[in-house]
């Protein structure tokens, strides 16, 4: 990242994710720190399915392209001969 308000990359925030789980696994020291680490978690996962539903849309309309172009070949009403 390189702002203070910039969001990660998807394997930034999978990596911070990774370590704040390794964290907690552990035992954070305090009720309070080990809070702020759940809620930073939630926020790097709810990131993290932004990332893959984006690539997912992304996916599913080049898809959604492919088909159209196929399907319309095969379709004999748009025949020109």
């Amino acid at each position: 990242m390189t702002g203070k308000d910039a969001k990660p990359t998807y394997e930034q925030a999978r990596a911070e994710l990774d370590q704040i789980v390794v964290t907690l696994e552990r035992g954070a020291p305090t009720l309070e720190e080990a809070l702020a680490l759940w809620q930073r978690g939630e926020e790097l996962a709810d990131l993290c399915v932004r990332w893959l539903d984006g690539i997912q849309a992304t996916l599913d309309r080049a898809d959604g392209q492919g088909t159209k172009e196929t399907d319309d070949a095969d379709d004999p009403d748009l025949d020109e001969g």
